[in-house]
């Protein structure tokens, strides 16, 4: 099997490669890069797995001409930017003891060694620059074609080595697996087992996990399958998924992107802020679509207060929930009223003697009445 991408003719990756070659050191892209060029997906980063010890890598990529950052350089990795691109380029290594967080891993000269320590059989897929596929342990190709994904090996040995993996199970499904399939049987048995490891990881590595699950296409199938293994009880406590399904329907008959802090809003549970120690920003919309869902706003309201985007999504969330149809008419109020401008301003109120906590209070309550008005109130009939 050969790998045709872009990516492959870069020049600093291919100068990179070649430096490799010519000192004598065996090179390949791994993992992602390779499992996405053979499925002609987009692809966001380039690995690099060698035989070459961090210190040689270093050397030789300096050597080009090329900037190194000693990223990752105690586990064997040095990221080398090679004309403005970023490759990670990590030694063969294999895992010497584990704790379920981090690993003591030693340096191989064996593809087969860094092959086994990987978490799937379709991201133990290794190319040459030619594009030429290896697969080490014979199951990456047929697994990949198949839509199966299954841990390398044994699976509770992956996920003791860490136990991020159960929910990298979760989010590769989505993204990589035959949804008419259904889960491998002994991955998902071991990730039941083992869910109390979760418990142990930080609650940032769960967040980012679980924000990328829910940007998959459709994570209904494996967030549904997280709760009745008990994975999602560690990874979101107090998460209901009964509404996630209807969201993903609703934002697919509106043409929506798919947006994880949406449908994080859709499973609730624990504070997010708290529990998978969301960014400030996504802390606060999460909390905003919460609170829309639960205001009984009108969609004028929504949309003139919170603008359209902000409104159809609390409308999609409170469709779901509720287990009520789409009101398509509801969509065009509140994309209506995101534009429009109230009559009444506050230059307006201080001429007619009002100011302070008055002028405020009195202005949010013309508008309130505009808005029911569904906007034709003048702001002769409002001063009134």
């Amino acid at each position: 099997m050969k790998l045709t991408a872009s990516w492959l003719s870069h020049p600093g990756t291919m100068a990179l490669m070649a430096k490799f070659k010519s000192g004598g050191h065996a090179a390949y892209f791994v993992g992602g890069c390779v499992r996405n060029g053979l499925l002609n997906l987009p692809t966001s980063d380039i690995d690099v797995s060698t035989d070459a010890t961090p210190q040689t890598v270093t050397t030789l990529a300096e050597a080009a001409g090329f900037k190194t950052i000693p990223t990752g350089i105690d586990h064997g990795t040095v990221t080398v930017i090679a004309d403005g691109l970023p490759h990670e380029i990590t030694t063969f290594r294999k895992d010497v003891a584990t704790d379920g967080r981090r690993a003591v891993v030693a340096f191989s000269n064996q593809i087969e060694d860094d092959a086994r320590r990987r978490d799937f059989t379709m991201n133990a897929l290794y190319a040459d620059l030619d594009g030429h596929v290896l697969d080490p342990l014979g199951q990456g190709i047929t697994d990949l074609k198949a839509q199966r994904l299954r841990f390398i090996e044994d699976p509770s040995e992956r996920i003791r080595e860490d136990y991020l993996r159960i929910l990298r199970f979760f989010r590769f499904h989505a993204y990589y697996a035959d949804p008419d399939a259904g889960f491998d049987a002994e991955g998902l048995a071991a990730c039941a087992a083992l869910a109390d490891g979760i418990d142990g990881l930080s609650r940032e590595r769960v967040g980012s996990e679980m924000t990328k699950l829910l940007a998959a296409p459709d994570p209904a199938p494996s967030v549904a399958a997280m709760a009745q293994s008990g994975v999602l009880l560690h990874a979101l406590p107090g998460a209901d998924t009964k509404a996630l399904p209807i969201l993903v329907h609703l934002e697919s008959v509106m043409g929506l992107t798919p947006n994880p802090i949406r449908r994080l809003a859709a499973l609730g549970g624990e504070d997010p802020g708290t529990a998978l120690r969301l960014s400030k920003k996504n802390q606060r919309y999460y909390a905003q679509l919460r609170d829309g869902v639960e205001s009984g706003q009108s969609a004028a309201m929504l949309g003139y207060r919170r603008g359209a985007a902000e409104a159809i999504d609390i409308l999609l969330l409170r469709a779901a929930l509720l287990v009520q149809p789409l009101d398509r008419a509801e969509i065009a109020t509140a994309t209506h009223a995101a534009v429009q401008t109230c009559p009444v301003t506050a230059s307006d109120l201080l001429q007619a003697g009002l100011s302070g906590p008055e002028l405020g209070a009195t202005l949010a309550q013309l508008e309130n009445r505009w808005i029911a008005s569904g906007f034709v109130l003048r702001k002769a009939d409002l001063l009134q």
